[in-house]
């Protein structure tokens, strides 16, 4: 395996995660940037607060952008074992 191979093995596998990663870190983030703002305005410091609404919108993301997730990793699934059938011929 040559080291162009390697490379381009890694950079699609990291691009493959951030981009599956984003939109549910994208929610969390946002969800708690919100939480954060309301419990800094109200002066309220219950955890739940801050923890039941990201879990509920990270599910609710995970249920928008699931199957495009899983269509992503498929794909990449399938760039791996082409990777591996020219490697090995």
């Amino acid at each position: 395996m040559e080291q162009g191979q390697v490379i381009q093995v890694a950079s699609d596998a990291v691009v493959t995660i951030l981009s599956v990663a984003a939109p549910l870190l994208g929610v969390a983030l946002v969800i708690g940037v919100v939480v954060s703002i309301f419990q800094a305005t109200t002066q309220i410091n219950e955890q739940t607060l801050a923890f039941v609404p990201k879990i509920v919108g990270v599910f609710l993301a995970l249920l928008i952008f699931g199957g495009w997730m899983l269509t992503s990793l498929t794909d990449f699934a399938s760039r791996i074992f082409g990777y591996a059938s020219t490697m090995v011929g």
